[in-house]
This record gives C-alpha cells, sequence and structure tokens, in this order.
C-alpha cells in the first residue's frame, strides 16, 4: 500500500535552505513591461518570497535599476538564479552579492 497525497497539497520542500544566508541580486534591464514579471517568476516557481524588491525606471537611460533581496538560498541555487537572470531578453547586467544574517533574524522574516 502505497500512501498518497491530498489533492493539491504541494510535497514537502526538499530544497536546500540556509537561514542565515541573504542574497541581493541587482540587475540593468531595458524598460520593458515584461521584463519584472520575468524576474520575479524565477523566484516564485521556486517557492521563494523576495525579502525586498525595488525597480526604478532610470529616465537618462530609459533602462531599470532593480534590486531583490531573498533569505535562505543555498549557494548552488543563488548561482543558478543569478544565471537565470543574465538570460531573460534586456536583462544587461546581474550582480549578486550575500551577507549572512543573524539566527534571530532570519527566523523571524
Amino acid at each position: 500500500m502505497s500512501a498518497t497525497m491530498p489533492a493539491g497539497q504541494p510535497a514537502a520542500d526538499t530544497r536546500p535552505y540556509d537561514p542565515t544566508r541573504r542574497v541581493a541580486f541587482a540587475l540593468r534591464a531595458d524598460a520593458d513591461p515584461g521584463v519584472l514579471p520575468r524576474v520575479l517568476e524565477l523566484f516564485a516557481k521556486r517557492g521563494l518570497v523576495p525579502d525586498t524588491f525595488h525597480a526604478d525606471r532610470m529616465a537618462e537611460d530609459d533602462t531599470l535599476a532593480v534590486e531583490v533581496e531573498v533569505t535562505g538560498m543555498a549557494r548552488a541555487e543563488s548561482d543558478h538564479v543569478a544565471n537565470c537572470l543574465r538570460q531573460i531578453v534586456g536583462v544587461t547586467l546581474v550582480l549578486a552579492s550575500e551577507r549572512r544574517v543573524g539566527v534571530e533574524m532570519a527566523a523571524a522574516g
């Protein structure tokens, strides 16, 4: 007899998680309406909600400056997301950095 999960119930999350690691992605892209949803999609399809998300339209060169911070991503996952961001049409620059946050801060949010 095999155990089954009720319909609509996601499988247990098995991706690596590091609650003390916060990754900041900074990118530049063409000011195109499709860029922002494509950026957010990379996080959403992994079940991640960014801690912060900020985008500014730079009038002088008609580009977008986007910053996204996410806590809990393992290095391999954040490296993969950064590479995927670089593949989005219109994205011209992607930088990723990390910092450690206290365990108390990571647990709170």
